[in-house]
């Protein structure tokens, strides 16, 4: 297993630093707001499991940079794989590495907090899968990649996270209309459970991390997978088929 002071520095997406056991993971793109793409997600894959297997963790911080959390909003005249190839092997080695992804966030044994920034344009679900999710007052959140604009099947996990945070009918009409849910909006569903100034978001966020790693390493990561048990079992059911109807809807676009 590599040794914090490594991994942590061989990642373009990820700033990461660690005090007394807590991780503050920090997307990013060049410095500025994560811009999303296939680089990205393969280095998620492979950094959330680098945190998943290091015991020296004992909880993470998951947050943004700027004043976005996640972007850019996708158009719909955008190839939405940016150059990868459209064919079978091509979409097939983006959806495993779809589902490596999600498995890899849940695989992470000790509490997670999400600190989201701003607007959640692109996988929100990052930030959602979350034990505990805090937010900036004016942050959205919003599925830009699928039905609306990306035009393929929303398929790769973020049609579970949304329905069971929301309820069935409301994410199937965010899903289907390409609803932006306002800061308020998220906060009286459930999604958020805080929300604050952006100058205040990470300080806050550091509190409630502090206040956990308090707790045995035992207590913490068992409490973890308790509490992560129904959306992995929902994931563990589904994904593939989702993503399978994803990939053909993708092959579809591209003909």
């Amino acid at each position: 297993m590599a040794k914090f002071d490594e991994y942590s520095r061989s990642y373009r997406f990820i700033r990461m630093e660690r005090r007394g056991g807590i991780l503050q993971m920090t997307l990013h793109t060049d410095g500025g707001p994560l811009q999303w793409n296939l680089d990205a997600q393969v280095e998620f894959v492979r950094a959330f499991t680098d945190v998943g297997a290091d015991r020296e963790t004992r909880v993470v911080i998951l947050t943004g940079t700027g004043a976005e959390f996640s972007g850019p909003r996708l158009d719909p005249d955008t190839p939405f794989f940016h150059g990868a190839k459209l064919t079978p092997a091509g979409v097939h080695e983006v959806f495993v590495n779809a589902r490596k992804m999600v498995n890899a966030v849940l695989g992470i044994e000790v509490p997670m907090i999400a600190a989201v920034n701003g607007p959640a344009k692109r996988h929100a679900d990052l930030a959602l899968m979350c034990d505990i999710v805090i937010a900036a007052d004016d942050v959205t959140f919003e599925d830009t990649a699928h039905f609306h604009n990306g035009s393929i099947v929303p398929g790769d996990g973020i049609n579970v996270v949304y329905t069971m945070l929301m309820g069935l009918n409301r994410a199937r009409y965010l899903m289907l209309t390409g609803q932006v849910l306002s800061a308020k909006e998220a906060k009286d569903i459930g999604l958020v459970a805080e929300l604050m100034p952006r100058d205040l978001l990470l300080s806050r966020a550091w509190q409630l991390a502090e206040q956990l790693a308090k707790k045995s390493d035992m207590l913490l990561r068992y409490t973890r997978m308790v509490l992560t048990h129904p959306l992995r079992k929902q994931l563990d059911e589904g994904l593939q088929y989702y993503l399978s109807m994803e990939a053909l809807s993708t092959l579809d676009r591209s003909q």
